[in-house]
């Protein structure tokens, strides 16, 4: 742990925190007691000498104030005061009397006896003599010793109003600061005794204290790592001890949410893996932030790489939309991404996100591909387009022969007869294109069953041309490219003869006089291929994979005049289809067209659709 963090600990601070409070309670308790024991020791020492002066000043006056004879053995006022200050000791105070000429007379210090007799010219010793007479008591500092000293000059009377003298003392109070140092001393040796004691008593409770907190501490650590396993120590019934069972519930709480979050994290995130369509979410500035799989597929870009990127730059949005935030009112738009060898339309559905504020803080685009729905329904709009149209060209020309018989031409015994006619074979025609609207309606709707039946596909197919043959036009030639053997299908033949009917018809009508029509059937492995090819006019190139498409028609002037209704390769198609085959075309202009189907055998274990 660095300095910086240490200093930081909560048990540090309580514990620094603890000392200082103690050594503020010691230092306020010691600024006290010191000076009241001060105060107390420097006024007892005070009051002891005041005492003592008391005494002495009594016995003096006595002394002065007594009569004496002439007598040898009478004691002299001299030697009587010296016997009273001789009693007093030397000691640690200092005592001087002094008569009224301001004489030494007596002295309890033996050094200074040689000071008895001499004159005192003292301040003090001056203001206690007449006619002053103060009693004089002060405290001052020895200017050698730095001893601090209480001075005393007190004046002595024979009689009441006579002054006889002063009583002069210096009492050294240095042995009441050296007790009350010796006192400091010890007080504090306690307190530090007492600061080391608590330091250690304050690490033990902050302990105490700081170490649910510090459990609590890792606990969130490992909380905010998604660990919700461990639980944190309740060591008391205390505001500690509620906090860690709150703790304990708060981690139980977030245990329940994470795991519910992450349930609906992990669903969120399967449905947007497994979802066909693309989901882009967006900030508030049209920056991504999230896009799935399926998006990155139909954009062909890198999900990963794409975060961050705007959205109206990926979904070249820019010549439909200036700011994002137009996309609150646009809703749906289809992208074109279109590309010279492939046609590719999305269609993008925008969504706001907002907040508890109705403020918008992103956006969900969701993308799907509708290049094949747009096709069917181009492909809706072309057939409702073309069926009105081949209704009408027939009702038309109904409507004018109609109207003509109308008008007279039915009294006309040649014209008549020719009118009926084409309105005959108009309404054929119509009856035609409706039934095989019809056949196509109930095959797109499954509601075409078919009843098939174990088939032998040669000469069943030899009993179609020779059925043609027999109303053949004499310009054109059928000639037959069939193996022999058996080979066994499985099919409807009502449905599959509407498809060689088809289809030989149609090369039968495109067919030039003198033209040939071949009719081959190969054997593969696994399934029959039958050929019909024409030397017709053939097809273009680019048109080749269209004449399976309803109502196409690669020469429509001549399909009309011939009287096709341009769905009979649609029936076609479906029919083989349903018989599990595959039909296409191969043609050259100018050099006829060849259709091909193919039809799968029946193997020896094979029992087809009952």
């Amino acid at each position: 742990m660095n300095k910086v963090g240490f200093f930081r600990s909560i048990q540090i601070k309580f514990i620094i925190i603890y000392i200082l409070l103690l050594l503020v309670a010691i230092q306020v308790i010691g600024s006290f007691f010191t000076t009241e024991l001060e105060t107390e020791l420097v006024d007892s020492y005070k009051s002891s000498i005041n005492e003592r002066v008391n005494l002495l000043t009594h016995n003096l006056e006595q002394a002065f104030a007594r009569e004496r004879g002439d007598g040898e053995d009478e004691v002299t006022l001299e030697e009587e005061i010296r016997g009273i200050v001789a009693e007093v000791g030397s000691g640690d105070m200092s005592l001087q009397v002094i008569n009224e000429q301001s004489r030494v007379i007596a002295t309890n210090n033996i050094q200074n006896q040689n000071d008895v007799g001499k004159k005192i010219f003292d301040e003090r010793v001056q203001q206690a003599l007449p006619p002053e007479s103060s009693v004089i008591k002060k405290e001052m500092e020895d200017r050698q010793t730095q001893d601090q000293l209480y001075v005393i000059a007190q004046p002595l009377y024979k009689e009441e109003g006579v002054a006889a003298g002063v009583l002069y003392i210096i009492a050294n109070m240095e042995t009441v600061y050296d007790q009350l140092q010796s006192i400091n001393d010890i007080f504090l040796k306690g307190s530090i005794l007492a600061i080391v004691v608590s330091a250690f008593i304050g690490i033990l409770v902050a302990r105490t204290i700081t170490k649910p907190i510090m459990e609590m501490r890792r606990q969130a650590q490992l909380m905010a790592r998604g660990d919700f396993t461990q639980k944190v120590n309740v060591y008391g019934r205390d505001e500690i001890g509620h906090l860690a069972e709150t703790f304990n519930d708060l981690n139980s709480r977030l245990k329940h949410s994470y795991a519910t979050i992450e349930e609906e994290r992990r669903k969120l995130s399967s449905v947007l893996s497994n979802m066909s369509d693309g989901v882009i979410a967006t900030d508030n500035t049209g920056a991504i932030t999230l896009m799935n799989e399926a998006a990155g597929r139909l954009i062909s870009h890198d999900p990963d790489d794409i975060i961050g990127e705007l959205l109206i730059d990926v979904m070249q949005l820019e010549d439909k939309i200036v700011d994002i935030t137009e996309l609150q009112e646009s809703g749906s738009m289809i992208i074109d991404f279109s590309t010279e060898e492939e046609e590719f339309l999305v269609r993008a559905n925008f969504s706001t996100v907002v907040d508890d504020e109705e403020e918008v803080t992103g956006f969900i685009t969701v993308i799907s591909d509708v290049t094949e729905q747009e096709k069917v329904e181009q492909e809706r709009r072309e057939f409702v387009s073309n069926v009105s149209h081949e209704l009408r060209t027939p009702l038309t020309t109904m409507r004018s022969y109609i109207e003509a018989l109308n008008d007279g031409a039915w009294k006309d015994k040649e014209i008549a007869p020719r009118f009926l006619d084409v309105a005959q074979n108009e309404t054929d025609r119509m009856i035609r294109m409706v039934n095989d609207l019809l056949q196509l309606s109930k095959m797109d709707a499954k509601e075409y069953p078919l009843q098939k039946e174990r088939t032998e596909f040669v000469s069943y197919f030899h009993q179609i041309i020779d059925r043609f043959e027999m109303n053949i036009p004499e310009h054109i030639t059928l000639q037959r490219d069939l193996p022999r053997g058996k080979y066994l299908v499985w099919l409807d033949k009502d449905k599959m003869t509407q498809v060689l009917d088809n289809i030989i018809s149609n090369a039968i009508k495109y067919s030039p006089e003198g033209g040939t029509i071949q009719l081959k059937v190969e054997s593969n492995r696994h399934h029959l291929l039958v050929s019909i090819q024409d030397q017709g006019m053939g097809i273009a190139y680019d048109k080749l994979e269209r004449i399976f498409e309803r109502f196409y028609r690669a020469d429509k002037a001549r399909t009309r005049k011939l009287g096709g209704t341009g769905l009979g390769l649609a029936i076609a198609k479906e029919l083989v289809e349903v018989h599990h085959g595959k039909i296409w075309a191969k043609s050259m202009e100018g050099k006829g067209t060849t259709i091909f189907f193919t039809l799968p055998l029946m193997n020896k274990k094979w029992r087809g659709d009952r």
